[in-house]
């Protein structure tokens, strides 16, 4: 917990958004937990990563990255690579490579509309998690993607808030996952992908 960042529980409506929404605050009062997501709120919320955060974020071979459509609708994605491939450019930016997909962009192209994202890191080993919420960009430049082996675009991150959340009901893994063989590495050749290959739509593949 980080007790520098916030002296107070009404420091969270100082943040970029306020934390709770009406119907959070009815929820909270109807289980009579108000005085706890404040306290919480007062406690937890801070907007630059502690050494706990890197800590977490480094040891990640995974993240879930959410994003919001030009219509408003929230979509979530999985995004995988080698551990530690969210790359921490300082305590409050991150980058993120993003690695050939299905081409249709749709996190990359909610980004672009309108820059809001949530990330989701989870340590399976704890457990524990954390959720950091921010303004992106994306890059497709030589310049930023020639950092990550493979990468075509990269996410910029400009962290607004980060919150941890009890991690009770995470699944425990006793092993490190293995990294997929489609993840990109120096020397490695990486397979095709097999719905590639597919009579419906390898015509309609890029050139």
């Amino acid at each position: 917990m980080n007790n520098s960042e916030a002296s107070t529980p009404d420091d969270a409506t100082t943040r970029p958004s306020k934390l709770y929404g009406e119907g959070a605050r009815a929820l909270q009062d109807e289980f009579d937990s108000r005085r706890l997501a404040d306290r919480l709120a007062g406690l937890t919320l801070h907007s630059a990563l502690t050494e706990e955060d890197i800590e977490l974020i480094s040891a990640q071979s995974t993240v879930w990255l959410a994003t919001v459509d030009a219509d408003g609708w929230p979509d979530v994605s999985y995004k995988g690579g080698n551990v530690g491939f969210v790359s921490i450019k300082n305590d409050t930016e991150l980058r993120l490579p993003i690695y050939d997909g299905n081409g249709m962009f749709r996190s990359l192209g909610n980004i672009k509309d309108n820059g809001k994202i949530a990330l989701l890191f989870m340590d399976h080993g704890k457990p524990w998690r954390i959720r950091i919420h921010g303004e992106a960009t994306v890059s497709t430049e030589a310049s930023e993607c020639q950092a990550f082996e493979g990468a075509i675009g990269t996410v910029i991150i400009k962290i607004a808030r980060i919150f941890p959340n009890c991690g009770r009901y995470i699944h425990t893994q006793s092993e490190t996952p293995a990294i997929s063989a489609f993840v990109p590495q120096a020397g490695h050749q990486a397979p095709e992908a097999e719905w590639k290959s597919h009579p419906a739509i390898k015509d309609a593949l890029p050139k």
